[in-house]
């Protein structure tokens, strides 16, 4: 079942790297970005659209301890009751503590692999590391384990 998620510019920007945007509608039901990352990303993909953030008092606080992406993230997530895609810990440290719901780019990867929609997880997280995203080692090796590579 597909879910609906506010992503962050990380996200964006990996996919964008390993030339596979067009994940995002077929992994989401619903995919929206808030002022900030639309701002930081440019000009969104297919599937993207920009979200209305009516909580700003949320987002001015996140502010005080994460870029303006990542707050904005979280206070639209809470806002609209979706999922956050973020990357940055202590972004899903805070969301986690707001029960907000956490994927981050690894794992919409992993659901891409697992739904059919990529052959292979393992180039793609290599691809990945060579585009300068820094990726856990216990992350990764989680990830090739729930993909069976």
């Amino acid at each position: 079942m597909k879910t609906a998620a506010v992503l962050d510019t990380a996200c964006l920007i990996g996919l964008e790297r390993l030339g596979r945007l067009e994940l995002i509608p077929r992994l989401l039901s619903a995919a929206v970005v808030p002022p900030a990352v639309a701002e930081e990303f440019g000009p969104l993909p297919d599937g993207v659209t920009l979200g209305n953030l009516t909580d700003l008092r949320l987002a001015e606080t996140l502010r005080l301890v994460l870029d303006p992406g990542e707050a904005e993230v979280i206070a639209l997530a809470s806002q609209l009751g979706f999922r956050a895609i973020l990357d940055d810990r202590k972004a899903r440290l805070l969301a986690a503590q707001l029960n907000i719901p956490v994927t981050g780019t690894v794992g919409l990867l992993l659901k891409a692999k697992q739904e059919g929609h990529i052959p292979a997880l393992r180039p793609l997280l290599d691809n990945l590391s060579h585009a300068g995203f820094h990726l856990a080692l216990a992350l990764r090796a989680e990830a090739l384990r729930l993909a069976g590579e």
